[in-house]
């Protein structure tokens, strides 16, 4: 095969390239749309590590973890950047790679889910923009012995709280110059989950007849009808995130006709195919539930 000295992509008005690399150690050229390709993308490959965290195993495109030397708390990288173009912030117009996915037929319309672009999410949005994603955490969030919330393996998740106080207790994680943290939006949700359908994860469950729609991990035959610990096994956790579908319900910052509050993930009495991953089920905010707690997003400043 003839080697050449340059190799030379182009493209007509409006059209841009995207270089990045793939999972397997190769080469990938995404021809990408000027007017929705985000002109920071590529920073996703190199996660920015906050003072007072250490990088502990993963690599950006399959789970680049974090921990926090204070307590051992743990997060996971969400490259955005390597996402295709889908996701939605205004409801309409999917055109985004930060933002909500409508998986599930119309789901947006039928039951009137939304979520505003302003306030946190914005400056998410902003923040994803200049660094080319977010942290989520590894775990859903557990109290220490003293009372204080947390992101590690092998404690039992914090339920029985509700939205108004989850929202509360997510937002004193980190609170500071650099880093703020705050309850999981939807529009971060899904971009976690799309991240899984462009890795091509496969769970215990796997995917269900659509292939967006990625599985509960519990299911009859697996599901130990109870909560347990977090992290319990490894064939529950995908891109280094820990039981992102199933043991418990959480809730995200998502709406429903104003009044309720989205809960995501699925429970341990789910079942897989009836209740994937990328379900929306929703919930009075004031009531707290047994089977229902919720997860930390990191806004890098």
């Amino acid at each position: 095969m003839k080697r050449y000295e340059k190799f030379v992509l182009e493209a007509e008005k409006g059209i841009t390239f995207e270089v990045s690399e793939g999972t397997s150690g190769e080469l990938i050229i995404r021809a990408l749309n000027i007017a929705t390709a985000n002109v920071n993308s590529t920073n996703y490959v190199n996660p920015p590590i906050p003072e007072g965290y250490k990088h502990i195993c993963g690599e950006w495109n399959n789970g680049f973890v974090i921990e926090r030397c204070s307590d051992g708390s743990q997060f996971v990288w969400i490259p955005v950047g390597s996402l295709d173009s889908n996701g939605t912030l205004d409801g309409e117009h999917f055109s985004e790679k930060f933002g909500r996915r409508n998986y599930r037929n119309n789901e947006f319309s039928d039951d009137e889910f939304n979520e505003a672009l302003n306030g946190e999410l914005i400056e998410q949005f902003e923040s994803v923009k200049k660094y080319g994603g977010f942290y989520i955490s590894r775990y859903n969030i557990s109290k220490s012995s003293e009372g204080k919330p947390q992101s590690v393996k092998g404690v039992m998740p914090w339920v029985n709280i509700n939205f108004d106080n989850a929202k509360k207790v997510a937002s004193t994680i980190e609170d500071n110059e650099a880093v703020k943290s705050h309850l999981t939006f939807g529009a971060e949700y899904d971009s976690v989950l799309e991240w899984f359908i462009k890795t091509e994860v496969k769970t215990l469950a796997e995917i269900a007849e659509d292939s967006t729609e990625w599985g509960n991990h519990w299911n009859a035959e697996y599901s130990p009808g109870k909560v347990v610990k977090t992290g319990s096994c490894e064939e529950w956790c995908a891109n280094n995130i820990y039981d992102f579908a199933g043991n418990v319900d959480e809730w995200t910052q998502e709406r429903n006709e104003s009044l309720y509050r989205v809960i995501r993930g699925g429970f341990y009495g789910n079942f897989g195919y009836d209740y994937p991953v990328a379900y929306r089920g929703y919930d009075y905010p004031s009531n707290p539930y047994d089977n229902t707690s919720f997860r930390a997003t990191l806004y890098i400043k």
